[in-house]
Parts: C-alpha cells; sequence; structure tokens
C-alpha cells in the first residue's frame, strides 16, 4: 500500500496544466472497437484505470502503438472474442468500472458483449439497469450468470427504437449509443446525458461515419449506419481536475494559473467556486486564481438563507466535485450545506477531516455542513486512508493545507484518476514525498 507524506501550510505558485479526462477517455477507447480501422487518440491521461483499459483493449486482440505522450494509434481489426470468456477477462474486467462500456461497441459489432461485475471506487451503488434495459430496447438478450456475476448481451442484428431513459446516466447513455450507431433503423434516447464528454464522443462518432443529431441535448437522435471508419480525436481536460486545482489554490493561499481549461466545456464549476468567495479569473484559455490572502467568504441566497450546494446531472454541478467543494468550506467564512445527491457513502471521508480540526455536521449519508474556520484556526496534520479517487485528493488538498506533516495511505486511489500528481505538486512548490 503506498503512501504521501505531505509538509502542509506551504504556498504555492505557478502554473499546472490539466491532464486528459478521465471520463471521456474511458468511453472514447470503447469506441476503438467499433471500427476495424486506424483510430487516433490524443491526450490520453496515463493513470491506472485508463491503462487498465488499454491493457484489456490489448488482450482482446487490438493493434496499440504509442505515438508520444499521451498519444496512441488502435486497429481493433481482429478481434479476439473467445478472450470474453475467458478468466483472465472475468479478473481484468471486474477490477475496471469503465469495463461495462465494452459491451455496446462489441453488441453492434460482432453480436454478443460480455462483462464481469465491475468494481471501482467504494462510493455506494451504482447500477447497470440502464445499460442493458437499453441493449434490450434495441433488441438484445440478456442474461446473468449469479454465480460468477458475469453480464452478457446477444443480438444477430439490433435494430433501432425510441426509449426513454429512467436516469440521465453518463456511462449508459455512452454505451447505448456505442450500439445504437450500427443498428438496423433509427434509435431515439430521450434523457440520454449530454455532459461534454458524451458530446465528444458523439462528435467522434459522427467523424467515423455516425449519424447523431441533437449533441448536447437530452434528446438523440441515432440513424444506424453499415459500418464506421477511422478517425483522430484528441480529448478535453480533466474538469474535475481543474476544480481540484481550484480548490487547492483556495486552500493554500496560493497564485495559481490552471492551463488550457476549455473554458466553454467547465458548465457550473467556476459559478459554484466563486459562491464560496473564490476569485476566479479567465485569462485567454487559463484560468488565473490570485492570493487569498485575506481568505474568502461564502454567499447566501438572496433571501440571506444558508448556500446549498448540490450535484447533479450536466448541466449541473458533477457529483466528482463535491468532495472538493467540501474541503475548501471548511477554511470558508460562512457556512454552506453539501448535499450529494447522486451516491450515498461519497461523504463518508468527512470523520477524517473532524479529525483535522473541521467544523462539519454529517447530516446523515447525502448531507454535510461545514463551518468555516476562516483561516483562524488551520487544520492540524494526521494520518489518513484514501477511501476513493476524489476523497484521496480532498483529503490530499487539505493536508497541503494543514499544519504539520500528514500521512495518506492507500495512495493507489489517487492515482486510479490522477497523473503524476506528486510530480506536478512538487513542480509548483508542494512539500511532498511518495514513501
Amino acid at each position: 500500500m503506498g503512501t504521501f507524506r505531505i509538509e502542509g501550510g506551504h504556498q504555492l505558485h505557478g502554473e499546472i496544466t490539466p491532464q486528459g479526462a478521465k471520463n471521456e477517455a474511458l468511453q472514447i477507447l470503447c469506441a476503438v472497437l467499433l471500427s476495424g480501422e486506424k483510430i487516433t487518440i490524443n491526450n490520453i491521461p496515463d493513470i491506472v484505470d485508463v491503462n487498465k483499459l488499454i491493457a484489456l483493449l490489448e488482450d482482446l486482440g487490438v493493434k496499440i502503438q504509442k505515438k508520444g505522450r499521451g498519444s496512441y494509434t488502435f486497429i481493433a481489426d481482429d478481434v479476439n472474442l473467445d478472450y470474453l470468456q475467458s478468466s483472465q477477462f472475468k479478473e481484468d474486467g471486474r477490477a475496471l468500472r469503465g469495463s461495462i462500456m465494452l459491451v455496446g461497441p462489441l453488441l453492434a459489432r460482432f453480436g454478443k458483449g460480455y462483462i464481469p461485475k465491475p468494481g471501482g471506487d467504494k462510493i455506494g451503488r451504482r447500477r447497470l439497469d440502464t445499460h442493458f434495459e437499453g441493449f434490450i430496447k434495441l433488441g438484445a438478450k440478456f442474461r446473468y450468470n449469479k454465480e460468477e456475476h458475469f453480464y452478457g448481451v446477444e443480438a444477430e442484428k439490433l435494430k433501432g427504437t425510441y426509449m426513454l431513459l429512467d436516469e440521465a446516466s453518463v456511462t449508459g447513455t455512452a454505451n447505448i449509443v456505442m450500439a445504437a450507431v450500427l443498428a438496423e433503423g433509427t434509435t431515439t434516447i430521450y434523457n440520454a446525458a449530454c455532459e461534454p464528454y458524451l458530446q465528444q464522443l458523439c462528435k467522434m462518432l459522427n467523424r467515423m461515419g455516425a449519424k447523431i443529431t441533437g449533441i448536447g441535448s437530452n434528446l438523440l437522435t441515432i440513424e444506424g449506419v453499415q459500418k464506421l471508419g477511422g478517425t483522430e480525436h484528441t480529448m478535453l481536460p480533466d474538469m474535475i481536475e481543474i476544480g481540484s486545482w481550484i480548490g487547492l489554490a483556495a486552500m493554500t493561499r496560493s497564485e495559481l494559473t490552471i492551463k488550457n481549461v476549455s473554458w466553454n466545456d467547465l458548465g457550473q464549476i467556476p459559478t459554484v467556486f466563486r459562491k464560496l468567495g473564490i476569485t476566479i479569473e479567465r485569462k485567454d484559455d487559463d484560468i488565473f486564481i490570485p492570493k487569498h490572502e485575506k481568505g474568502y467568504q461564502i454567499q447566501n441566497f438572496i433571501d440571506g438563507s444558508i448556500l446549498t450546494i448540490a450535484d447533479a446531472p450536466w448541466p449541473g454541478l458533477t457529483p466528482d466535485l463535491l468532495s472538493i467543494i467540501l474541503v475548501v468550506a471548511t477554511q470558508a467564512r460562512g457556512e454552506v450545506l453539501i448535499h450529494q445527491k447522486m451516491f450515498e457513502s461519497r461523504l463518508f471521508f468527512v470523520d477524517k477531516l473532524i479529525d483535522m480540526g473541521a467544523k462539519i455536521i454529517l447530516c446523515d449519508p447525502h448531507r454535510a455542513t461545514v463551518i468555516g474556520h476562516d483561516f483562524k484556526s488551520t487544520l492540524k496534520a494526521t494520518t489518513m486512508v484514501s477511501p476513493d479517487i476524489r476523497a484521496g485528493v480532498s483529503l490530499l488538498i487539505a493536508a497541503l493545507s494543514a499544519k504539520g506533516t500528514s500521512t495518506i495511505h492507500n495512495i493507489e486511489q489517487i492515482d486510479r484518476g490522477y497523473e503524476n500528481i506528486d510530480e506536478r505538486l512538487r513542480a509548483i512548490g508542494a512539500q511532498i514525498v511518495r514513501v
């Protein structure tokens, strides 16, 4: 189990560039299975979860060549479908949540897709019903082996249909879209997710020859085509990492520039941090955060009531940033209610912040009230274990602002989502060592 040792209380300075978006990468990489022609993908983050998926694709028979940092070519012209029934696939697929998105393209192109029940973060239930109900509506037959926790869908030919999704699931929408692009006829998906990463997937598929309209809305129309070709695609910067660096700058009262953030794809993120009192300046396509020497003050609602920040499907605030926002609020002036609606276990890391001296009331598994210290009392260093990717980085930010030396164990969780995070933080002045 890896460990970070962090000496907190130092101001940081300089520039930091966000990695390619993890959540986009997991969709885009699975989409290479839809074509036998060469597909080039740029700005792929060098992180554990993405590298696991690339290894899975290679085991499936996809020809992969690294062109340079974050740039690969993929040719899926000789896919080994027997691998899907192997014990190795059942083990490797289970270790990666994103492996579920292999099913849609495999089903569309080869008539069958299998996956073991995926693992991933321990943040509560993340059901797969939306994915498989969509495949069934397209004409697939579903089966589930309870003993091996192994899912399968098969179809001689998928047929387009109308469907109303029971939830605007990003991965569910992506999976169904990838299945529908090669289906016979027209598929209409209502209550579709419309996150920028899903938009990126649809645009890439259209460049490959798909016919998808309504991109960016919650109503997608897909006219099935016979086959897809190759393309080149560059991924967006990771909006979760951008939000993490905004929070880091505020908590350490540092002057930071976050480079090449793709402002038009950030949605509510700058607005929500500004509601916490954080100054965010736009400089071309960069974000500049000045030193908050006098701290930052949480806004109230216009009627004077306490601010509530909640997650919601896009264009609402992504749930992946609520833990960062909660940490940032611990040193603000004022109070805020954090409402995590979409996952029931993501706030359970607050006990570690309370141990560090934060004033937090955990109301229930979904809500926490934070009373800010206004930097009049710094957080205290402690020893912690990272429970998942986002909580782990939130604790890391807390440790960088705390007085003394903190230790974070199980940093493999952080490595699953953040590329060389210790090296990049040291480059802007952080005192962090990987043990």
